[in-house]
């Protein structure tokens, strides 16, 4: 049998992927390519270039390939643009979504690992949140991700299908093995954004709101670094395979960084002083967010490698330097 990464070419899919290829898994990947790479997807592993919501190719897929097990990456996630442009949002991560999950249904896949995030839980006014902190997303990313959490739930409920739903927030780093990395045009990531301004790759980097109700008063967030995450992905995994509830649970490190704290670290670790400047808020910008994670790692066995931010911030500026020596020498 045989699991299907959708988003696979894209950031967390495709570190996603090399950990499942890595472990021996079959693989396949569906993505539509709009923010991901054809390079980014592991060597020898099939690339379907198409969209979650075509039942009919998705069907084909699970069929051919015998996929038993979906990992759902697939998504917007740009906080601001979904302000914007709420509808595109809610039909590529909630409607296009409500299909996927239709699809699997019907072909019989009995296993669903939803990549969500903690913008579900809004504006929290207790951190870390658990999972038991009532849902109330103030931006339509967090409404999307929670619509389909919602339908996943019912869906599993309603049919012989098991799901682990993961909600995290600010993933950033490389894989330390420098075989993929964030390589989204036009990123709005802190740490890439500031790993590409210590590299002269941006003029300056732009903070959003100085005035929250933090310490220093910028935004506050849990970074958490992409190879734990997919991780706790094949965690979530293998507690399925072995019978697991279907269980949502939160996935970060428990502890959060200011945006002044995480740009201060990448000023030490690249040596680098660039221009800052501040700007006004973000419209759908929490003040401050943590998840705790302490039934992730009970339910799943999770255990985190890399729980510390001048290491994530090392990694992602090693990718960015080879990335930037690849595109010289093309």
């Amino acid at each position: 049998m045989s699991l299907l990464v959708t988003g696979g070419a894209g950031y967390i899919g495709s570190h996603m992927v090399y950990e499942l290829a890595d472990a021996g898994e079959r693989v396949v990947v569906l993505d539509n390519l709009s923010t991901g790479f054809d390079w980014a997807v592991a060597k020898d592993v099939p690339l379907i270039v198409g969209d979650t919501g075509d039942q009919n190719l998705v069907a084909q897929i699970i069929r051919e390939h015998k996929v038993d097990s979906i990992i759902h990456f697939a998504a917007w996630l740009v906080v601001p643009d979904s302000v914007k442009d709420p509808l595109g949002y809610y039909k590529n991560n909630t409607v296009n979504s409500r299909a996927l999950i239709e699809t699997a249904v019907n072909r019989g896949v009995r296993q669903f690992v939803f990549s969500s995030t903690c913008a579900v839980y809004g504006n929290p006014a207790q951190v870390p949140v658990t999972e038991d902190t009532l849902p109330a997303p103030i931006s339509p990313y967090g409404w999307s991700k929670l619509m389909t959490e919602i339908m996943l739930r019912d869906a599993a409920m309603a049919h012989d299908l098991h799901y682990v739903i993961l909600r995290y927030f600010n993933v950033a780093g490389a894989d330390p093995k420098c075989r993929a990395g964030q390589s989204t045009k036009n990123a709005t990531q802190l740490i890439k954004v500031a790993v590409e301004a210590a590299l002269g790759l941006r003029a300056k980097l732009d903070i959003y709101g100085s005035d929250y109700p933090t310490p220093d008063g910028t935004c506050i967030r849990d970074y958490i670094h992409v190879s734990d995450l997919v991780c706790a992905h094949s965690d979530a995994l293998r507690y399925l395979r072995a019978g697991g509830a279907s269980v949502t649970l939160n996935c970060g490190y428990g502890h959060g960084f200011s945006v002044r704290e995480v740009i201060d670290m990448v000023k030490r670790v690249s040596g680098v002083d660039f221009k800052v400047n501040i700007g006004p808020r973000r419209p759908g910008d929490p003040a401050q967010i943590v998840a705790a994670s302490d039934r992730a790692r009970a339910t799943l066995g999770w255990k985190p490698h890399y729980d510390d931010l001048a290491t994530i911030i090392g990694h992602a500026l090693a990718w960015e330097r080879l990335r930037q020596k690849v595109l010289v020498n093309r």
